[in-house]
């Protein structure tokens, strides 16, 4: 990690809580190249042959082994797509970590695109983090529009942990998934926008064979003159079931469109969705500040446990 710079450490820690060289396979992008990497006897990682991004290869059996592939960009101006594919084996059991952390303290926008396709054998379970984040007092724009493609086979179980917090001004996020038969799928996504910046998330999640099941939550907070929209989708093709949730904070001048919808095309399809947007609560507030804290630490209070 010596030939990284103390931004980037930074921002490492920040996306993916690595404060040194991390154990098991990994791959550590800094502005558009591989500055660290590392495989095991079960998990080969290799660089494309053709276009930018790196194949992960897990072997079948692969249990109690982590993934770390993290990218920080600190240079102003720096825009790049990568593409980044999983084939993970049969009855795997693997915590994968990624997530981009952009530092722009010049003039020109800096963006980094990272499309993720995942390929899951049949009974793995992986445990996927993502987490945005946002530093620099320059002008130029700090901007992410991820993209991840999840390709379930049977019995296999995706859990997906989605977080951005602080200092992204634009991002477009897509996730689409296919589940087979008694896949499952869990999401749980965190956001919080500033300022002038706008979020986008979109969700299509197919549950293709009976027993698939998808749990889609996401809860949001919208400050100042900030955008968000929440566009999620499950359609159930089988004997399936699926649930989304949508919950939102709206404060200042903020504005939040919430689009959840079902499709059922399975007469034995159960879908859910609920969806609540509004802002904090006058009495939340007040018992708060009546144990002695500002308006404004309780309204932070309140956020944290929110989005925790």
């Amino acid at each position: 990690m010596s030939e990284m710079n103390a931004v980037q450490l930074q921002l490492l820690r920040e996306v993916a809580d690595l404060h040194g060289v991390p154990e098991g396979a990994y791959n550590l992008r800094a502005n558009g190249k591989t500055a660290h990497r590392n495989t095991t006897a079960n998990i080969d990682i290799q660089t494309k042959t053709e276009g930018s991004g790196i194949d992960i290869r897990i072997k079948d059996g692969t249990v109690n082994e982590s993934v770390h592939i993290p990218v920080v960009l600190s240079e102003s101006g720096l825009q790049e797509t990568v593409y980044n594919d999983f084939y993970i084996g049969d009855n795997c059991d693997v915590l994968i970590v990624a997530g981009c952390g952009i530092d722009n303290c010049g003039t020109q926008d800096s963006e980094h695109d990272g499309i993720h396709r995942f390929y899951i054998g049949k009974n793995s379970r992986i445990r996927y983090v993502e987490k945005h984040y946002g530093s620099g007092d320059g002008s130029g724009k700090r901007i992410l529009n991820p993209v991840t493609e999840v390709y379930m086979s049977e019995g296999s179980t995706m859990e997906m942990e989605m977080a951005q917090i602080k200092g992204v001004d634009s991002t477009h996020r897509t996730t689409f998934a296919e589940l087979k038969q008694g896949a499952k799928l869990i999401v749980r996504e965190r956001l919080m926008t500033h300022g002038e910046q706008n979020a986008v998330s979109v969700y299509k999640v197919m549950l293709n064979e009976d027993g698939s099941s998808a749990d889609v939550v996401s809860r949001s907070v919208a400050r100042d003159n900030s955008y968000q929209k929440l566009d999620l989708c499950i359609l159930g093709n089988a004997a399936c079931s699926g649930h989304t949730e949508c919950d939102s904070i709206i404060m200042d001048n903020g504005r939040i469109l919430a689009v959840p919808s079902l499709e059922a095309n399975s007469v034995d399809a159960q879908l859910v969705h609920e969806a609540a947007i509004g802002k904090i609560a006058g009495e939340q507030l007040v018992k708060l500040m009546t144990l002695g804290l500002t308006e404004q630490e309780a309204e932070e209070q309140i956020i944290n446990g929110f989005l925790k």
